[in-house]
């Protein structure tokens, strides 16, 4: 048999767990299928569960008995379906009793068939080999799919990369902007999500993900003229106020790009960045004057990361900034453009700069 995903003992054999309080039902079923399959036993559902959870045992299939003590077979498949790991488990039921009473409730409940006890050899085997053919089929199927879909998100990511490499090059940059402003806010998103004050948001928000949205943060500047985004003097408030809007328009060109289908984590990070890196936690930034923990984490971190790049790099219209002296313009803003929480944590950790930049 092939191995689609399962885990297997050995190198040809899928393995089944069966639960059941009485020994001799194991005994009987291990019997039976133990020539095609590795078999795994639990007396109880408790230790199933534990097996299962822990990652101790990791079947293709599970035969689960009904009645059971302290917990039953129903029990056990209500806590494997609430749970990440052992949700995608089939499951066949066992029953001594008139399976009318059970079948409906088990089916409803995640089940994918049933058998009955006393137990017919040719049955149960007929059956148990038919939903394993059915589990590897749906795996293979299923990484198919994730091939595919990974594949899609690769050439996103590599088109999106190329526009904001696009834009470093029309403003006179190398492209390390871009490199840098992912690496940094990757590493201030991993120093973040040790503090609890950020760590539910970020892990909710899968914040590899998130950073690897933070280059896309300046992608609208696509749509400001050379003479304004090169003007090596300073700018007219008209000229400012063009500048602005490269935050309404890059997220609206990355609001085209979200299908009416479910929303891609990805081009949600690049809608927040590149339409909120610019707000202000008092409130007074721009385009939609959020303040607080209005604004998305993901942009409040690239709101520092670009402020920090813009101060310590040549730009055209000042020298570089030293460190100390960009850190020091940081922390005076803490409180009022930047989230002082964060800036807190970059205080102690300001050596990840120093790694970035080399200095």
């Amino acid at each position: 048999m092939s191995n689609f995903g399962f885990e297997y003992e050995n190198e040809n054999k899928a393995t089944i767990l069966i639960v059941d309080d009485v020994e001799i039902n194991r005994l009987i079923l291990e019997d039976m299928l133990c020539e095609d399959y590795n078999i795994e036993q639990a007396e109880n559902g408790i230790e199933a569960l534990t097996k299962l959870l822990n990652g101790s045992c990791k079947p293709a299939l599970v035969l689960l008995d009904i009645m059971m003590p302290e917990m039953d077979g129903l029990e056990v498949l209500q806590t494997m379906r609430a749970n990440e790991e052992t949700k995608v488990i089939p499951v066949i039921l066992i029953t001594a009793a008139d399976p009318d009473e059970y079948e409906a409730k088990g089916l409803s409940g995640g089940a994918v068939d049933y058998i009955i006890k006393p137990f017919a050899n040719n049955i149960v085997k007929s059956r148990i080999d038919n939903q394993m053919e059915l589990a590897m089929y749906r795996q293979k199927l299923e990484q198919m799919v994730n091939k595919k879909v990974n594949e899609l998100i690769a050439t996103k990511e590599k088109m999106m990369t190329v526009m904001a490499d696009f834009i470093e090059v029309r403003n006179l940059e190398s492209g390390e902007h871009v490199k840098r402003t992912s690496v940094l806010a990757g590493m201030i998103a991993e120093i973040l999500v040790k503090n609890p004050l950020f760590k539910d948001e970020l892990l909710a928000a899968d914040y590899h993900i998130m950073t690897k949205a933070a280059p896309l943060h300046d992608v609208g500047k696509i749509a400001v003229p050379d003479d304004i985004l090169l003007k090596a003097g300073k700018l007219t408030p008209e000229e400012f106020s063009i500048i602005e809007t490269h935050t309404t328009i890059g997220s609206e060109m990355i609001k085209k790009m979200q299908t009416d289908e479910e929303e891609d984590l990805y081009l949600k990070h690049c809608y927040d960045i590149c339409r909120h890196h610019h707000e202000r936690w008092d409130g007074r930034g721009y385009p939609d004057k959020l303040a607080g923990n209005e604004i998305p984490l993901s942009a409040r971190i690239v709101s520092i990361v670009d402020v920090y790049d813009a101060l310590v790099s040549q730009r055209v219209y000042k020298p570089p900034f030293s460190h100390e002296e960009a850190m020091r313009i940081i922390v005076e803003d803490a409180g009022k453009k930047f989230d002082a929480n964060i800036v807190a944590d970059l205080i102690e950790n300001d050596h990840i700069f120093r790694k970035v930049y080399g200095i």
